[in-house]
């Protein structure tokens, strides 16, 4: 069975919305009204409405590292996410956590970095060397 995850959540500027996720983070914009616009988000789909965003806390704590809670994002293959973290530091992104590596040499090893979007609501990126590990324990 394939699925396709869909979140929706608040934004409080469209047009910095459109460029963040269209622009910087290179997803494809779909369809939109006055009050919302939906983007392909690696393969997922993000529906981004008008509103005050959704209250967040750096609660979360992962390793060495305390991260945004509640946060989303996605998990690509190493290759996909050293490009995307090579793409957003070439553009200078303010990262909550920088690209970098945790777990190493454990199972479930991956690659992690942390952003907000221009609402302020953090998302995070993993990669992994090997999807299969994703569960790891």
């Amino acid at each position: 069975m394939q699925a396709y995850f869909h979140l929706a959540f608040h934004v409080r500027d469209l047009e910095k919305s459109r460029d963040f996720y269209g622009t910087t983070l290179g997803c494809k914009e779909g369809r939109s009204t006055a009050t919302w616009v939906d983007f392909e988000f690696y393969g997922h789909q993000l529906s981004l409405h008008l509103g005050e965003p959704f209250a967040t806390s750096v609660t979360g704590h992962v390793g060495d590292h305390m991260v945004p809670m509640p946060h989303f994002g996605v998990i690509l293959s190493m290759t996909d996410w050293q490009a995307l973290a090579d793409r957003l530091v070439q553009r200078n992104l303010n990262f909550v956590l920088a690209p970098t590596l945790r777990f190493v040499g454990e199972p479930g090893e991956q690659a992690t970095m942390f952003f907000l979007d221009p609402s302020g609501n953090p998302i995070e990126i993993k990669g992994f060397a090997q999807l299969q590990s994703l569960y790891a324990t």
